[in-house]
C-alpha cells in the first residue's frame, strides 16, 4: 500500500522521533534476535494449523495463482483430501492421479439458492470435498467462463453420466482441470474505484491537527491513504447475465468500500465502522454512495443482505443501517437523503419484526416482550463456508451419524451464527468447553444454539435504531405523518428499553447477558456484547444511582488493560473459535469506548481506584460477573518462557509505578483531573492504536522521514520481506504486535473496519495518544494465506529485563526510575 511522502521533521522533532523510534523498535529487534538465536539452537517454530484443516491432510504442492482484486496476496490452490490421510510421501503426480473419495448425501436444495453451480448440489459439494481451495469462498466467487448449462455439461462429462454417483472414476487432476477451463478468477467483476481527491482531512493537517505524537500523526496519514486501496466499483462490462455466464456477485450501482482480503464485496455491519472512518477522512460522497447501495438492496430485497453475494440472500447482519445514516446526516447536515432513507428504514425494521422477532415471557417479571434474535432459514451448507459446514454434520469423528433433520438444524445454526457477525463463538454454545482449546472446532460448532439465544447486542442495536429514527423524523419534518412516526418509534424504543433491562440485566453481577430460550434464563457467558446497552444509551437504575456500581460494571475493562498486553477479547475462554479468546476485535473496542463516554457525568466524578499489592484488578470485578474464577482466565504469556502470574496483584503486569502515580503500558498520556471513564476510554483507545500500529510496523510498515522500516533480518522472521505493513481485521488480547488467528479462514489484511476505527480514534483522542511501545514482534505471517507462523514465546522482554535488575515490587510492577 503506497502512501504519500511525509514532510521531514525539524531538528527538534527529529530528536523526539529518534526517541520514539527507540521506543517502538527496541523490543522488536531484540526479541526477534533472541528468537532467531533460539531457532538456530534447534528450537522449532510452531505452524498454526490451516483454518480448514481437520486432519493431517496430504498437501499437493500444486499452486495455481488466482487474481485477487483486494489487498490480500494471491491465494493458492491446494488439493487435499481429509479422508485420504497417508503416512507415505506423495508427490504432485500421485495426487493428480488419485480418485475422489465418496461423499455424504446431498442436503436439501433450497428455493432461495437455486443455482446448480454455486448453491448446494453435486458440483459445489464435489469441489469442496476435494478441497481444491483452502477457503471455500474462493470458488463461489469465480464467475463461469461459459453458460451455466455448458459448465454443468462439462462437469457431468467427468462422470460420463448426468448423475454423480461413482466418484472413483474422477481424479483430482481432472477436477482441477475442469475448474481451470470453466471458471474465471475471482473478483473480476469489480474494479478499483477512484476517490474525489487525495487531500488530507482537517484532523491530519499540520495547522489543525490535535494529534500530539508525530508517529501517530504520520501513521494516521498512511491509514487515511488506504481508502484508495479498498474502494470499488462494479465493472459493468464483466458482469454475468446468468445466460452467457453465471456469477454470485450482487452488482451495486454506486461506489463502495470493501473490508479487504477475501472480503471482495460490500458488507453490511463492516460498513458502519468504515463509514465512521470515511466521515473522519471527509470522504462524504463515498459514505453517501455506500448508503445508496444499502437503500437499493432494501428496495430490491426488502432487507440488507449480509454481503454483496447471492449466497448471502437468506440472511442479514447486525442492523446498523440507521446508525450509519445518522452518523452521515449528523456530519454533513444532508437532510435530502432522508426523503429516500426514512421509508426504507421502516422497511428494514418491518423485516426484522416479521422474520426475527419472538415473544419472550420474562421469568423475572412475568411480562411478555417482543425481542429479536438471529434465526436464518437454512437447510444446507453455506456456499462460502461449505466444507466447514459439511464436516460439522458429516465429520469422521461423529460416532452416530446425524439424521437429515439434525443436519438441517445444524446448517440453520451455522448460518444464524454467520448472520450475527460472530462466526463463531462459544457464546452461542450449549457446551462451550466440549472441544477444549483445540484446533478441531467441529465439536463445539455442533452445540450451537444461536436461534435459541436472544442477543443483548442485537436488541440494543434495534433500540438505538428506533431512537435515532425518531430523531431523524424530527429533523426531516417532511410530511404530515412525521409527528406520528416520531412518537411511535419513541414509544417503541421505550418499550424495548424496558425489555432489555428486564431480560438481560443482572443487578447482582452488574452486567448484561444474553437470554437463552431453552433454559428460560440469562446466560452466564461474559461477552463484550454486554456493553452494547450503554453504547445505545441504556443505563440500569442500579448503575445510574451509584458511581461505585458504575465502576464495577466496567471493571472487566480495567482488568484486561492491567493484566494483558493487547486489547479487549471476544471472550475469556480459549476455544479455537475466532470470536473467543485470545482474539480481540476492533468493533468491541469501539463499543467499549463509546459505552464509557455515554455514562452520565454524575457517575464518573470519582477517581479510578489505585491498584496495589492488596488490590488487584480482578478483585474489583463483581463476583461471578465473568463466569470464571481468576485462575481460569487465560494466562498472559511471557517472552522468556512461561506465563505471567494468574492470580492476585502479580497478574497486573501492565501497571507501572511512577513518582506521580500509576500509569499503564500503552495507555496514553494522562490529563490532570480525568474522570475514571475518561481514563479507561483513553487507555482502550491507546491500546487499540498500539495494537494496529505495532502489527503494521512489524510487517514492514514505515514512516518516511519519521520511522525507518525494520531490517530485513527482522522482517524475514515474520515473512514480511515484501510487505509495506498490514492492517488486520482482528488483534490479540496477549500482544500488540500480533494479528488474531483461528476461524474458518486465515487472517485477513486490509482492513476496512480496523482502518475506520483507527481514524475515528485519531480524530477523537489525538491529544492523548502516545507513541506506541511495540515490545517485541509476535506477528502472524501475513504474506501467505495458507498458514501463519506463531512464535512460541511472547514479548514481555522489557519487564523481564527490569525484573532482573531487582527493581520491582513483589507484585511485579516496574519502577519508573529504572526505565531509561
Amino acid at each position: 500500500m503506497a502512501s504519500e511522502p511525509l514532510p521531514r521533521a525539524s531538528t527538534t522533532a527529529r530528536r523526539t522521533l529518534r526517541s520514539s523510534f527507540a521506543q517502538v523498535a527496541f523490543g522488536i529487534v531484540g526479541a526477534l534476535a533472541l528468537r532467531h538465536a533460539w531457532s538456530a539452537a534447534g528450537a522449532h517454530w510452531q505452524l498454526e494449523p490451516r483454518a480448514n484443516s481437520v486432519t493431517a491432510a496430504v498437501t499437493a504442492g500444486l499452486t495455481t495463482s488466482t487474481t485477487v482484486s483486494s489487498t490480500a496476496s494471491s491465494e493458492t490452490s491446494t488439493i487435499t483430501d481429509p479422508a485420504a490421510v497417508s503416512t507415505s510421501a506423495q508427490g504432485p503426480a500421485d495426487i493428480l492421479k488419485a480418485t475422489l473419495r465418496p461423499q455424504s448425501p446431498l442436503a436439501t436444495v433450497q428455493s432461495w439458492c437455486s443455482s446448480e453451480i454455486f448453491c448446494n448440489g453435486p458440483l459445489l459439494q464435489t469441489i469442496n470435498v476435494a478441497q481444491l481451495y483452502g477457503d471455500a469462498k474462493t470458488f463461489v466467487d469465480k464467475p463461469t467462463i461459459g453458460s451455466p448449462n455448458a459448465t454443468l455439461e462439462e462437469f457431468y462429462a467427468l462422470y460420463n453420466t448426468s448423475v454423480v454417483s461413482d466418484y472413483s472414476t474422477v481424479t483430482y487432476g481432472s477436477l482441477k482441470t475442469f475448474v481451470e477451463m470453466n471458471f474465471q478468477s475471482e473478483g473480476l467483476e469489480l474494479e478499483a474505484g477512484t476517490l474525489p481527491s487525495n487531500t488530507l482531512p482537517a484532523f491530519l493537517q499540520p495547522n489543525t491537527t490535535t494529534i500530539a505524537s508525530p508517529v501517530i500523526l504520520g501513521w494516521a496519514k498512511i491509514v487515511h491513504s488506504y481508502w484508495a486501496d479498498l474502494v470499488r466499483d462494479t465493472k459493468t462490462a464483466s458482469l454475468c447475465d446468468g445466460i452467457k455466464c453465471e456469477s454470485t456477485l450482487i452488482p451495486l450501482n454506486h461506489t463502495f468500500v470493501i473490508p479487504g482480503g477475501r472480503f471482495r464485496e460490500q458488507y453490511y455491519w463492516d460498513s458502519y465502522w468504515i463509514i465512521e472512518g470515511l466521515i473522519q477522512s471527509e470522504l462524504y460522497d463515498l459514505a453517501n454512495s455506500s448508503l445508496q447501495n444499502f437503500m437499493d438492496e432494501l428496495e430490491r430485497y426488502g432487507f440488507i443482505p449480509n454481503g454483496g453475494r447471492t449466497y448471502y440472500l437468506n440472511r442479514s447482519g447486525p442492523p446498523l443501517f440507521m446508525k450509519m445514516l445518522y452518523t452521515y446526516v449528523n456530519a454533513t447536515n444532508d437532510l435530502s437523503i432522508l426523503n429516500r432513507a426514512l421509508p426504507l428504514a421502516e422497511v428494514e425494521l418491518n423485516w426484522w419484526y416479521n422474520n426475527r422477532t419472538v415473544n419472550i415471557t420474562s421469568p423475572y417479571s412475568n411480562n411478555t416482550w417482543e425481542l429479536a434474535r438471529y434465526a436464518v432459514v437454512n437447510t444446507a451448507p453455506r456456499p462460502e463456508g461449505f466444507f466447514e459446514d459439511y464436516l460439522t454434520t458429516n465429520g469422521p469423528d461423529i460416532s452416530v451419524p446425524y439424521t437429515e433433520e439434525q443436519k438441517a438444524d445444524l446448517y440453520a445454526e451455522l448460518a444464524s451464527g454467520a448472520e450475527s457477525g460472530y462466526d463463531f463463538t462459544a457464546r452461542f454454545s450449549s457446551n462451550p468447553y466440549v472441544g477444549g482449546n483445540s484446533s478441531n472446532q467441529y465439536p463445539i460448532l455442533r452445540t450451537l444454539q444461536v436461534r435459541e439465544t436472544i442477543p443483548v447486542d442485537l436488541n440494543s442495536i434495534l433500540y438505538k435504531y428506533r431512537v435515532l429514527l425518531a430523531e431523524l423524523y424530527t429533523q426531516a419534518a417532511q410530511t404530515a405523518t412525521t409527528p406520528l412516526s416520531q412518537a411511535y418509534h419513541t414509544q417503541s424504543a421505550e418499550t424495548l428499553k424496558s425489555a432489555i433491562l428486564d431480560i438481560f440485566w443482572d443487578s447482582k453481577k452488574l452486567y448484561f447477558y444474553d437470554f437463552n430460550i431453552t433454559a428460560n434464563a440469562r446466560s452466564s457467558w461474559f461477552s463484550p456484547a454486554g456493553f452494547y446497552p450503554y453504547w445505545s444509551g441504556i443505563v440500569p437504575l442500579e448503575v445510574a444511582k451509584d458511581s461505585t456500581n458504575a465502576l464495577a460494571a466496567f471493571s472487566a475493562v480495567r482488568m484486561v488493560l492491567a493484566r494483558y498486553n493487547g486489547t479487549f477479547p471476544g471472550s475469556f475462554v480459549q476455544t479455537g473459535l475466532q470470536w473467543d479468546a485470545p482474539n480481540a476485535w476492533p468493533p468491541h473496542q469501539f463499543i467499549i469506548i463509546e459505552a464509557l463516554q455515554n455514562l452520565p457525568d454524575n457517575l464518573t466524578a470519582v477517581a479510578l481506584p489505585t491498584l496495589s499489592s492488596e488490590v488487584s484488578s480482578f478483585s474489583l470485578v463483581p463476583g461471578s460477573q465473568l463466569g470464571l474464577n481468576e485462575s481460569s482466565l487465560p494466562p498472559q504469556p511471557l517472552l522468556l518462557g512461561g506465563n505471567a502470574p494468574r492470580t492476585d496483584s502479580r497478574a497486573d503486569i501492565n501497571e507501572i509505578d511512577s513518582l506521580n502515580g500509576t500509569s499503564l503500558v500503552n495507555g496514553g498520556d494522562s490529563v490532570a483531573g480525568e474522570a475514571w471513564n475518561v481514563v479507561l476510554a483513553r487507555e482502550v483507545a491507546n491500546r487499540y492504536m498500539s495494537a494496529v500500529f505495532c502489527s503494521w510496523y512489524a510487517t514492514g510498515g514505515s514512516l518516511p522521514g519519521l520511522l525507518p522500516r525494520l531490517p530485513d533480518s527482522v522482517l524475514n522472521l515474520t515473512h514480511s520481506l515484501n510487505n509495506t505493513g498490514n492492517i488486520f481485521e482482528k488483534e490479540s488480547m496477549f500482544d500488540v504486535d500480533i494479528a488474531g488467528s483461528g476461524g474458518e479462514y486465515t487472517v485477513q489484511s486490509g482492513f476496512g473496519w480496523t482502518n475506520g476505527i483507527a481514524l475515528w480514534i485519531a480524530a477523537r483522542f489525538g491529544s492523548v495518544l502516545a507513541t506506541p511501545s511495540c515490545l517485541g514482534v509476535n506477528a502472524s505471517s501475513t504474506t501467505s494465506t495458507d498458514a501463519a507462523i506463531e512464535f512460541a514465546a511472547y514479548h514481555r522482554a522489557l519487564i523481564r529485563r527490569h525484573r532482573r535488575k531487582s527493581n520491582l515490587g513483589h507484585h511485579g510492577r516496574i519502577s519508573a526510575q529504572s526505565i531509561e
